[in-house]
């Protein structure tokens, strides 16, 4: 153990003392007294000493008799010294020195305890490291203060290193005090049965507690019967605690398990157990692991009658849980409440009874365990073939699924046996020369912690292997040995190779426990092994079992799956949402934002609140196709929908369930900077709230779960009772505050949107006046919407060296995951430190192209290194990940391959800290960082940083310069416009439009169609054009023109571009379908016609073109194949532009004939993305039409481009495993898109609506068939407005409403 930890151990006790003191307590309460100053001589043993004066009697602390200590005869890791304190003690503390007057002294040890003298169990720190801090010299006493006392009979310390001048030597002391206790021992067919006097409730008695100790790993240790037929049962299953609850006196009633606690309890070593009610939870803690569950409702008011222990079957009660296994063990200090059961039985109380043979001393079976415990492991017997024949048992525990457990050589053959485990598999190879091998296999799961029995049994002509007595494998064998001679037998592994030694392991060493070894059915004597009398060994430890279990309690976070091998665990994060050695790590972005700047589109994505916290990823839809991000979450009913009137009712209710917990769905809304909710009541004389004094008809409620009662509506103030009309004196009646509330025979409504986040979402709605006659209503609740990330552009600007920002005490002991943003152009820098008295975590830009992640838990400090390719002080954003778990500590930077360090496997995994956090600097004020840093998250809580910036000196809160990391997210000749917290995409000058200019502007056109882009009107002064009048963003000498098309025809018209001096630009598909782009920049000179290699065009697919001009040099690339280059006989300019057209050209003043009868011909099929250098006329005609903008003929938006879907909505990614929900039209009257409870009002509104709709549809068609031409101020599809006769019209602003990507347009 390092000094930090006895420095702190020291603290805790001196505390306690001070503590006990000013309380009262006695002198000789506290547990701190001497114990082996006055033991006899008896009381010490050894595994040898160097001479009669080195003897183990004068390990006495500042003793100087003999030769002042204990030293063995051999300095090695085989050497032990034994203390028997007379009884079970209360041991806190151990104090070592070294041997009076010598250079011999201890630097580490190990320290195990006993009852019995047998069966040592290591002492562990935090769960992990076993060793122990020694001393430095021969007189210091160090003295170490158990964390978790001990209670024991025997301290057995064993030497791990000791100072290289010198040998082992040492004196010791344990400090403690008296242990009393109370004990029963149950042989497997005794119990324990208390009955109450009167009826006592788990709530009156609150606490069962106990200790047990057993080698069976299954029983039951006790059952609690009660009223009402209902039991508690606590189970001891293949090592674990079982808690069940069982129902009903029927013998077929199945418990209900309530816990799974704690593993390999079946070791003979004490444990204790403790159940307590704490309101509606129950604990069931088991040593140190705890765990709760809430109670059952049975439970609540439950009265216990009869508490049985160590028996299966209640005495005539229900079916025990395990059939037929009663308790074989100790129980010690069985306390119900303030009662001890235990003592109580001694003293014959008539309320306890005894069944079976129950006696108060714990009956301690002797069971000598070794611990194979690495790769060197080996044990070394001889036996005897005798007869050809040979016969071997033993049992074994491990965690590992592949290991050696016994191999021999056949005597007088060239065979060898090989019993080992494959896949947790028993498997038997017997390999022989010039013979096939043998082999044979049996059992599985063996690796599962628990004793297994394994018998071999090897005859002249027979072989047979068994598993648990039940599971085995024989064949038929025939050997020539038929004298008796000695044989060797290795278990667990070989020695290594030394001349003579015949053992060879082609298999990996094993790695557990083993015990009740037997050779030829007599069973070896494994502390005469120890004693070095029998047989031979190295890498054990004799007389204990050291199996760990490292999976209980698991460090698996968030349901990950831990398995274990004898030396780690492992973590099966398999869809869990958490990625790292301990599923600690998130795998999804906090928020749709942060999807959106990874450079994500619209869909369906997981999104995890807090990060490496509690709380569950939950599916939400991302519509990004807004300026903003929004987060939409659905409920169970989005559309509008008519309420009808129940018999007997007085109220409507309606309960909305949300596709998102309650916990995220609360998280989403307080990290979100605006959120908003659709509530609409659609009314025909169908009150709402009433006045300002009386009692509201209607309300709703919500907020965080439960919810509140709400008594305003949408678009007013909480708390006002009022709708938005009242707040903006428009209500149809003035006298009232709500439409609704007029009270009128006509049909109005009271709607808006809830911007309250306190209030939001809306969890259920009360509508009260729906059953007078003539009542009708209907209603609508919009899905939740969000948008904005608190803590995603959460900033604060270092500017000097010396400023910093300092938060409390990071508490990250197991698992510490770091997470920012920064940019800086200093080289270096401390992002972040935390202090501790000897532990530390820091992370800091070391140099330009390199991040350290740096800490100490108290094994020494450890770095972990990343080195990138590129600079980071290059003032963009770079993102930094940091971990540290009881595994590993990983550091990630950017998209650079993480850096991994592994941790030691046996070292302190606790990291405690106690100074303030300092971010941007340190508490010496040296390396500060000068820049940036973005949503610090600490274990997915983000720091406040702009709050703590703006009061303190040197910091300022936020930080601009976004476009610089993320402009190229813009696509397309978008623009990157910086926001104070993040930055949006311009697609003004691009083709494409969408959140980051991403989405292709696509439409069909026919051969009558013609999109005309006019410029800028042209004023002709004296002849001569008015500079004014050229276009300002058009190159003149040189074009930029990209489009996509995909079409069957040829010829094909694409693109033409006039001028007003007879100048031109085509772009077309001859007939051989290949591109031609046709230039006259001289109006007295022939045309020039440039024509691609590429052909075979006009295929029906896709095909992009990119044509570059500049003077006279043109490069034309189509598709992924190679550009092609030309040059013009003339670098002339382009002057004077007056339109740009797309598809049938209607003048053709001026062209050639060639191109006039091309163009004449019209384009069929899909334009999608055209751009002539800063014009987009597609696009203008469908997204933005304008003036400049003619369209003739039929024009349908598609989506010819792409193969997205025609709802923006369903057009992007859906990362779930769910569909969208189905759309419907936004401009349908309500009966379309209502839930109606009533089929006769639904079906007449519908066919009002039709007939009306139909006639308005028919009148716009005849007033457009009679244009010929449209100048558009806004290209749209004709529709009827919302006409007041309709009822009500329902405006989805739903998930599944869609919008306007695919409209026909005929002009």
């Amino acid at each position: 153990m390092s000094q930090r930890s006895k420095g702190r151990a020291g603290i805790r006790v001196l505390i306690a003392s001070l503590l006990l003191g000013v309380c009262g307590t006695r002198a000789e309460e506290v547990c701190e007294n001497p114990l082996v100053y006055n033991l006899p001589s008896s009381s010490f043993r050894c595994s040898s000493q160097l001479s009669s004066s080195h003897g183990p009697v004068y390990a006495k602390v500042n003793r100087r008799e003999g030769a002042g200590g204990w030293s063995p005869l051999v300095s090695d890791r085989y050497q032990w010294l034994e203390v028997d304190l007379g009884k079970r003690t209360h041991i806190t503390a151990v104090a070592t020195q070294g041997r009076y007057g010598s250079s011999d002294w201890l630097t580490s040890y190990l320290l195990m305890f006993s009852d019995t003298g047998h069966n040592w169990r290591q002492h562990r720190q935090e769960d992990s490291l076993g060793a122990f801090p020694g001393n430095s010299n021969a007189d210091t006493v160090v003295q170490y203060k158990l964390e978790q006392p001990v209670i024991a009979r025997y301290l057995r310390l064993v030497p791990l290193d000791w100072n290289p001048t010198g040998r082992i030597g040492v004196r010791l002391e344990i400090y403690g005090c008296q242990y009393t206790s109370d004990v029963a021992n149950f042989d497997g067919s005794s119990s324990l049965v208390y009955r109450l006097n009167t009826r006592t409730s788990l709530t009156e008695a609150d606490v069962i507690s106990l200790k047990f100790k057993t080698l069976k790993n299954s029983g039951t240790l006790f059952h609690a019967v009660g009223s009402r037929d209902h039991s508690l049962n606590l189970v001891l299953e293949k090592g674990k605690l079982l808690l069940y609850h069982q129902k009903g006196w029927s013998s077929s009633s199945v418990g209900q398990l309530l816990f799974s606690i704690g593993s390999l309890l079946d070791d003979q070593h004490w444990h204790h157990v403790k159940l307590e009610k704490l309101r509606a939870h129950l604990n069931l803690t088991v040593d140190k692991n705890t765990q709760r569950v809430h109670i059952p409702a049975e439970l609540n008011h439950w009265h216990v009658h009869t508490l049985s222990l160590a028996a299966v079957r209640g005495h005539g009660l229900q079916k025990p849980i395990l059939s037929n296994r009663n308790f074989h063990g100790c129980l010690e200090n069985l306390l119900y409440g303030d009662l001890n059961l235990i003592t109580l039985a001694q003293q014959n109380t008539l309320q306890v009874s005894l069944v079976g043979n129950v006696t108060f001393t714990c009956a301690e079976p002797l069971s000598v365990s070794v611990t194979f415990t690495d790769s060197h492991s080996f044990l070394h017997l001889p036996t005897l073939w005798s007869s050809g024949m040979v016969s071997v048992a033993l049992q074994f525990r491990t965690w590992n699924r592949a290991g050696l457990l016994l191999t021999f050589e056949l005597p007088q053959t060239d065979g060898t046996v090989f019993l080992f485990l494959s896949e947790a598999r028993l498997r038997l190879l017997i390999s022989q020369d010039g013979r096939a091998p043998l082999e044979l296999s049996t059992g599985s799961g063996l690796n599962d912690g628990q004793w297994h029995a394994v018998e071999l049994l090897f005859t002249e002509d027979h072989l047979s292997i068994t598993v648990d007595k039940d599971e085995g494998a024989t064949a038929h064998t025939s050997t020539t040995s038929t004298t008796s001679s000695e044989i060797q037998l290795f278990f667990g592994g070989c020695p290594r190779q030394r001349n003579g030694e015949t053992c060879r392991n082609p298999f990996q060493a094993f790695q557990g426990c083993m015990r009740h070894l037997t050779l030829d059915d007599g069973v070896v004597d494994l502390i005469k092994v120890q004693q070095r009398m029998l047989g031979n060994y190295s890498h054990l430890q004799i007389d204990t079992c050291g199996i760990v279990d490292r999976c209980s309690p698991s460090h698996c976070e968030h349901g990950g799956r831990c398995t274990q091998s004898w030396n780690t665990f492992y973590c099966n994060c398999t869809n869990s949402g958490y990625r790292g050695a301990t599923c600690h790590s998130s795998s999804y972005e906090q928020s749709c934002e942060g999807y959106k700047h990874k450079g994500n589109t619209s869909g369906h994505y997981y999104i995890d609140v807090d990060r490496s916290g509690p709380i569950k990823p939950q599916l939400v839809y991302c519509n990004m196709t807004e300026e903003q991000t929004w987060v939409v979450i659905q409920h169970n009913n989005t559309e509008l929908t008519s309420v009808r009137p129940s018999p007997g009712k007085s109220q409507h209710v309606v309960d909305l369930d949300y596709s998102s917990e309650d916990e995220p769905l609360a998280a989403i809304i307080s990290q979100s900077e605006y959120c908003e909710q659709e509530l609409s009541y659609h009314c025909r004389k169908s009150r709402l709230l009433n006045t300002l004094e009386g009692p509201p008809f209607s309300w709703w409620v919500g907020g965080p779960s439960p919810g509140q009662g709400q008594t305003f509506w949408a678009g007013a103030q909480p708390g006002s009772q009022q709708c938005v009309c009242g707040l903006q004196d428009n209500c149809v009646d003035p006298s009232h505050f709500c439409n609704c509330d007029a009270d009128y025979d006509l049909w109005t409504n009271d709607s808006g949107l809830i911007t309250h986040k306190e209030t939001l979402p809306v969890r259920s709605l009360v509508l009260g006046d729906v059953q007078r006659p003539g009542s009708e209503a209907a209603y609508k609740v919009g899905p939740l919407r969000c948008h904005g990330d608190r803590n995603l552009w959460n900033a604060a600007f270092f500017d000097k060296a010396t400023s910093y920002l300092h938060f409390p005490t990071f508490h990250g002991e197991l698992n510490a995951e770091i997470n920012f943003l920064f940019k800086t152009t200093s080289s270096s820098g401390v992002f972040l430190e935390n202090l501790g008295i000897k532990d530390f975590i820091r992370i800091e830009l070391s140099s330009s192209f390199e991040v350290v992640f740096s800490f100490d838990v108290g094994n020494g400090p450890l770095e972990v290194r990343i080195h990138t390719s590129v600079p980071l002080d290059d003032n963009q954003w770079h993102s930094v990940s940091a971990e540290r778990n009881v595994k590993e500590a990983s550091l990630r930077v950017d998209d650079f391959p993480v850096a991994i360090r592994k941790a030691p496997s046996d070292g302190l995994i606790h990291l405690q800290l106690n100074s303030q956090l300092f971010i941007g600097g340190t508490a010496s004020r040296q390396k500060g960082f000068l820049g940036c840093i973005r949503s610090l998250q600490l274990n997915g809580v983000t720091l406040d940083l702009e709050e703590r910036a703006r009061i303190t000196p040197g910091v300022r809160p936020g930080c601009p310069g976004h476009c610089s990391s993320y402009g190229s997210l813009c696509q397309n000749q978008g623009h990157c416009v910086e926001k104070a917290k993040g930055f949006s995409c311009d697609c003004g000058h691009s083709a494409f439009t969408g959140a980051f200019c991403h989405q292709e502007v696509s439409a069909v056109l026919t051969s009558t169609t013609s999109i005309t882009y006019n410029l800028k009107d042209i004023h002709v002064l004296h002849g001569k054009t008015s500079p004014s009048s050229i276009y300002s963003d058009i190159m003149l000498r040189g074009d930029n023109i990209s489009l996509s098309f995909k079409s069957r025809q040829s010829p094909a018209p694409l693109l033409h571009v006039n001028s007003l001096f007879r100048q031109y630009l085509a772009l077309l598909i001859n007939k051989h379908g290949g591109l031609e782009v046709w230039y006259k920049l001289h109006s007295d000179r022939d045309v020039e016609v440039l024509k691609s290699r590429v052909t075979n065009l006009a295929d029906g697919q896709l095909h992009t073109v990119a044509v570059r001009r500049h003077a006279d040099s043109l490069s034309m690339q189509i598709d992924q194949n190679t550009r092609e280059d030309f040059n013009l006989s003339s670098d002339a300019e382009l002057n004077s532009i007056t339109s740009v057209v797309l598809g049938r050209v209607g003048e053709f003043d001026g062209l050639d004939e060639g191109i006039v009868e091309v163009f004449s011909r019209g384009f069929s099929g899909c334009l999608s993305g055209i751009r002539f250098n800063s014009i987009t006329p597609l696009k203008a005609a469908l997204l933005k039409p304008e003036g400049t903008v003619v369209v003739t003929g039929p024009l349908v938006q598609s989506n010819c481009g792409s193969s997205s879907l025609d709802n923006p909505f369903a057009a992007e990614t859906t990362h779930s495993l769910s569909d969208q929900p189905s759309s419907s039209d936004p401009h349908q009257p309500l009966v379309n898109a209502i839930r109606s409870d009533s089929a006769l009002i639904g079906g007449v509104i519908a066919v009002v609506v039709f007939l009306t709709a139909l006639a308005l549809a028919v009148m716009v068609r005849f007033i457009c068939s009679r244009k010929e031409t449209y100048r558009s101020q806004e290209v749209k599809a004709s529709q009827p407005e919302d006409c007041q006769d309709f009822p009500f019209s329902s405006q989805a602003d739903s998930l599944g409403a869609p919008t306007d990507s695919h409209k026909e347009y005929f002009i």
